[in-house]
């Protein structure tokens, strides 16, 4: 879908190229599991010279409809990569990234490990246990999002000392 550009930007922005990052790092992610009108929101808000755009800049950037902006911003908000602001004396909101939408995506997203963990832990006791083939493969599982989620902490202290770096 053709993409407006939502600024002038600076000299040497390249706008074709900008719309392709976009679209091929959305569709990336969407190949991963994200929803592709929020994959493409997100990456939008990534490119856009901008540090606020509104849902109408949004739908007109990405040629699609005001619902599907709304859709997917909420969705993005759930994993915190992207923040609604009111604009003062105005019924309208912005939308932009966090400072740090990538560490807070990863921190929210995190939880999820210890979720899934938790529920596997549940399924090795459903299963029979531990001795059982179902029951060991699901502990496998159990193991390996508990050994995830104890990492992402030291993982997400390592990000910040060098970004800070």
């Amino acid at each position: 879908m053709a993409q407006k550009p939502t600024t002038n930007g600076p000299p040497g922005r390249d706008e074709d190229g900008v719309r392709r990052f976009v679209e091929h790092t959305a569709l990336t992610f969407a190949n991963y599991g994200m929803p592709r009108m929020a994959a493409r929101v997100l990456m939008l808000l990534m490119a856009a010279e901008e540090s606020t755009l509104t849902a109408a800049e949004i739908a007109d950037g990405l040629a699609i409809s005001p619902a599907a902006v709304s859709g997917s911003v909420r969705y993005l908000q759930q994993l915190g990569l992207v923040v609604k602001e009111p604009v003062p004396g105005s019924r309208r909101d912005v939308y932009r990234l966090p400072d740090d939408a990538w560490y807070q995506g990863a921190m929210v997203k995190g939880g999820i490990f210890a979720t899934v963990g938790k529920l596997a832990a549940e399924g090795v006791a459903a299963a029979g246990g531990r001795g059982t083939v179902a029951g060991g493969r699901i502990a496998e599982m159990a193991d390996f999002y508990a050994f995830i989620q104890d990492e992402m902490a030291g993982l997400l202290e390592r990000w910040e000392a060098r970004r800070a770096g």
